[in-house]
């Protein structure tokens, strides 16, 4: 591939999917907010105000399925002062594990805000519903001045529901907060563990091939320049595209092609890769074992074949490789077996329950399966 058009490829701006993306996207309305939003309508909106009507002794109003909005209004205003105290007092005391001091604060709010908020809320109706039959509602000391405990019990255990779901639903996300942090710690880790370990052994390659005094060398390198571009510029990113991914293994297979040119390396993939986004450098480790441990590098009848296949539902990724008799690939790898390690860790990283990897021997073959679900 002429150099513009590999380095244009590499380049090319990466449409990234949503369903790869490790953070959640932050939702608009969450499972307290709509908790509290039903308390409020369904409670406050109308139970109390249903209450108060039952309790009013106002004149029977025939016509109209809501009379007397005002009480519904009043019954509305005078729960505001809750707000603060479910939405931020019990949060913040609960994660303090200040549980005497909530207990305490619930009883001064609930025993004597409560009536204080009543007075001046009646008060305020009083002064803006003079003329009206709905008056006497709010100057009825016994409706006003005396604290109603089935509301005051209602008032309880519905906005400390709420405060309770907001606190659970917040220590969930710092949870979950902390889990992401350190998933992209770790993915940063693996990142430049493999970067390194992808050099040296293409290093390896090109020492080799300048010993020959090969005259396709200096191109090798360019090659191998541009792949560490890739590496170390475009894979910084979560995701890369899957069609920028093959350009990349491609060079890598023609690298190994260039150092064993009597070998049958091949890397078979469709004509057109669709967008989709997947972790970069992913099947690196499948590639770089193969090589590794292929018998191609002593017999130039042994060979090395890769085939990559899309459908709308998976990606599956078969490297096939002869083997030596006497030595299979299953044994302990050297250094560690880092390659292998880091695919598994990062399979587990990005697609839980999601992926397939299979690594065998069949007869003098080594096969590694790798399927990933969409």
């Amino acid at each position: 591939m002429p150099k513009t058009a590999l380095v244009e490829k590499l380049r090319r701006p990466i449409k990234l999917l949503p369903h790869f993306s490790i953070v959640e996207k932050k939702r608009l309305i969450t499972f307290p907010v709509g908790f509290e939003i039903l308390i409020w309508l369904l409670y406050v909106a109308m139970y109390k105000y249903s209450y108060y009507l039952d309790h009013a002794r106002l004149p029977m109003v025939r016509d109209g399925y809501f009379p007397y909005l005002q009480v519904g209004l009043f019954s509305i205003c005078s729960t505001l002062y809750l707000i603060p105290y479910y939405r931020w007092l019990v949060p913040r005391l609960l994660f303090a594990k200040r549980y005497w001091i909530l207990f305490g604060v619930t009883l001064l709010v609930f025993l004597v805000l409560n009536s204080l908020n009543a007075k001046i809320i009646a008060w305020i109706f009083e002064w803006f519903t003079r003329g009206l039959a709905v008056h006497q509602f709010f100057t009825s000391p016994g409706n006003m001045y005396a604290p109603d405990l089935n509301l005051v019990l209602t008032d309880l255990l519905a906005f400390f529901c709420i405060a309770f779901a907001r606190f659970s639903y917040q220590n969930e996300k710092l949870r979950h907060q902390m889990e992401t942090d350190n998933l992209q710690l770790q993915l940063g880790m693996l990142k430049a563990q493999l970067q390194p370990h992808f050099l040296f052994n293409t290093l390896n390659g090109l020492y080799g091939m300048s010993l020959t005094e090969s005259k396709e060398t200096p191109r090798f390198i360019l090659l191998l320049s541009q792949m560490m571009q890739y590496i170390l510029y475009d894979c910084d990113k979560e995701t890369v595209s899957l069609q920028d991914e093959e350009t990349f293994l491609k060079g890598y297979f023609e690298l190994e092609q260039k150092k064993f040119p009597k070998s049958k390396i091949t890397f078979n993939v469709p004509e057109l890769i669709p967008e989709i986004a997947i972790p970069p450098l992913l099947f690196l480790p499948l590639v770089e074992n193969s090589f590794k441990h292929g018998k191609h590098k002593i017999e130039d009848t042994a060979g090395l074949e890769a085939v990559l296949t899309v459908t709308p539902r998976e990606i599956r990724f078969i490297i096939t490789n002869d083997i030596y008799d006497q030595a299979p690939l299953i044994a302990k790898p050297a250094n560690g077996g880092i390659g292998l390690i880091n695919i598994k860790k990062r399979l587990e990283l990005y697609y839980p329950n999601k992926y397939q990897l299979s690594l065998q021997q069949k007869g003098n073959q080594y096969i590694a399966d790798l399927t990933i679900k969409l």
